[in-house]
């Protein structure tokens, strides 16, 4: 239970808030709302005693709310909102409900919090978040320029990006043999997504100046894929590596692992889960087809990322190899980030020849656990 004199509990919603105190024995004193209002929620909280537990759900409007509740002098303590209503039974939810089940779980020592970046961090996080959309806006741009030109059979003879200055030339003519209306809207979207791409470089220049690499990003580097700006991701969302009992739940919270159904014995699985950190699912996912673009390159062609991105893509397909590259190098990050050491190749998996190695063997090579043995 929570050694304090008072257990907050706090519902948010747009424009106003609904709280629930508790007092030391866990009876419920009071049910307040509180307006949005600048300083209304410091005036309030500012009668508790210093330290005083607040627990607010993961809504999306937290970060001025923690503020607010750090300036008052209390402890803000963020719940994971899916665990929480299973917790707490809310299959018909209410308001008041929430807020006293929060204080509830709270005063039980039972409350499934998830970590809150500090101030600073969470003001950083917004650079490489904000270069994530639009770097997801660009993408959806080429897209659409590729679609329009596969629906004339117009196509560049190369496996490269044509939307790279050295293609520009070449592009420009495909596009100029589209109908007179359909190539100026492609004319249009080439522009926004110059527009765009002048936008990330602005955003990337930015990043590297406000954020310094340190020792953690440069471990992250070590790993195949992530360059800089995604080391810095990584680490922004990441925080501590100790938050993680393992790897595999590391990859579970960049949702990375697919959803799994079993019933009578038999095992389905299914598309990677959905409820996770998005941005850090974005970083390992950008990371892994960095891997698949670079992978003929030949100072690519011997790694072990390359070897796995091929080997399930012959069986399964593009997008679930790219998903186990993407989940390796979580589990990968994680083990360098544990132990404090760069990234090494496994080194037994070019002995195995064309056995593929277990899950389990890789990961125990990337943490240097022990031998490994190729699978049978």
């Amino acid at each position: 239970m929570i050694s304090s004199d008072y257990t907050v509990g706090c519902d948010a919603h747009k424009h106003f808030s609904l709280f629930a105190i508790l007092d030391k024995r866990g009876e419920l004193i009071q049910r307040i709302r509180v307006d949005h209002a600048p300083g209304e929620i410091r005036a309030f909280l500012s009668q508790f005693p210093e330290g005083t537990p607040v627990a607010l759900e993961t809504v999306g409007n937290y970060y001025w709310i923690v503020d607010e509740i750090e300036r008052a002098g209390c402890l803000p303590l963020l719940a994971h909102a899916a665990k929480a209503k299973i917790m707490m039974g809310n299959i018909h939810k209410t308001d008041k409900l929430d807020a006293y089940g929060l204080a509830i779980l709270l005063y039980l020592g039972k409350l499934p919090s998830v970590w809150i970046p500090p101030g600073d961090v969470r003001d950083e996080r917004e650079l490489p978040r904000t270069r994530m959309t639009f770097s997801q806006h660009r993408a959806r741009v080429k897209n659409r320029i590729q679609s329009t030109l596969a629906k004339y059979a117009l196509s560049l003879d190369t496996h490269s990006d044509i939307f790279t200055p050295k293609w520009r030339r070449d592009l420009l003519a495909a596009v100029d043999r589209l109908p007179e209306e359909t190539a100026r809207c492609v004319h249009q979207q080439l522009d926004i997504l110059d527009a765009i791409q002048e936008h990330i470089k602005k955003l990337e220049a930015r990043i590297l100046e406000r954020i310094r690499m340190t020792p953690t990003m440069q471990l992250i580097q070590s790993v195949p894929g992530p360059a800089k700006v995604l080391a810095i991701v990584i680490d922004r969302e990441l925080g501590s590596i100790d938050r993680f009992p393992g790897p595999k739940n590391l990859s579970s919270y960049c949702g990375l692992v697919p959803k799994v159904k079993a019933s009578a014995g038999r095992v389905h699985y299914g598309r990677m889960v959905k409820q996770c950190n998005t941005y850090l699912k974005w970083a390992f996912i950008e990371a892994a087809n960095v891997i698949v673009r670079q992978r003929h390159h030949p100072n690519w062609r011997g790694k072990y990322v390359v070897h796995l991105y091929e080997r399930i893509r012959r069986r399964k397909g593009h997008t679930i190899a790219i998903g186990a590259v993407a989940r390796y190098l979580a589990e990968a990050t994680y083990w360098v980030l544990k132990k404090r050491e760069p990234y090494r190749e496994p080194p037994h998996w070019k002995a195995a020849g064309k056995q593929s190695l277990s899950r389990s063997a890789r990961v125990r090579s990337v943490a240097n656990m022990g031998p490994m043995r190729s699978a049978s």
